[in-house]
């Protein structure tokens, strides 16, 4: 899952993305609505979190700017104010649910999980495919019944192939998915790496990852 968080307090911030990045998301992280809106040319993502108050104006400025722009992508409003008003006025501008700081990142976790869900590719407590088992929540693998411990990076590639499974999925998108900016560095070569590895994880099961020359990966269950 890529994700775009604004976020200008950093321990926040920190705690944020290494908590997601544990589970093998793709955070973005930027701390000005400058940089949130020039992220937000140049990519796609499954969610976003935005705080309220940032040094250069305020998170609902780019939750404005990007449903005036057609992004449906799913929002999630952070804030040190709980008054029921600005919980208010922010839905009304198209946010689509609020946490108040403190927060649980676990709960955050569940929330985020619950809009891309509602938002986007299918994203359940758990995932079937053939003969494996993918527990999203846990980041927990079993093939035919034997659990498979995965790297955060196989994981992350395993949700995806399974919330496209039978699709045909570009190394392109699973490059963005998987990997941030402050990654760049990371080449589309990469993704065979993984490809490879995940194949090895989940030999001998029912499903099988295909590699279309020129079109990208295609993960199917044998009949």
């Amino acid at each position: 899952m890529r994700m775009l968080l604004v976020e200008d307090t950093e321990d926040v911030a920190t705690a944020v993305v290494e908590s997601f990045g544990r589970r093998g998301d793709a955070v973005d992280c930027v701390g000005t609505v400058a940089d949130a809106l020039a992220s937000l040319d140049v990519q796609s993502y499954d969610i976003a979190i935005l705080d309220i108050q940032l040094p250069d104006g305020m998170g609902t400025d780019v939750l404005r700017a990007m449903r005036k722009a057609g992004r449906a992508i799913p929002v999630l409003m952070l804030t040190a104010r709980g008054e029921v008003e600005t919980r208010i006025a922010t839905l009304d501008q198209g946010a689509d649910d609020y946490m108040v700081k403190p927060f649980d990142l676990g709960e955050l976790h569940a929330r985020v999980r619950a809009l891309v869900r509602r938002n986007g590719p299918e994203l359940t407590a758990s995932i079937a495919c053939g003969d494996i088992i993918y527990d999203c929540a846990a980041c927990e693998l079993t093939v035919a019944g034997q659990s498979v411990t995965l790297t955060r990076r196989e994981y992350s590639l395993l949700e995806i192939l399974l919330t496209n499974r039978g699709r045909v999925v570009t190394k392109e998108h699973i490059h963005a998915r998987m990997f941030s900016f402050n990654e760049e560095d990371v080449g589309l070569n990469t993704i065979e790496t993984y490809i490879a590895r995940l194949r090895r994880k989940i030999e001998g099961s029912r499903v099988s990852i295909r590699t279309l020359r020129g079109l990208g990966y295609q993960l199917v269950a044998d009949d």
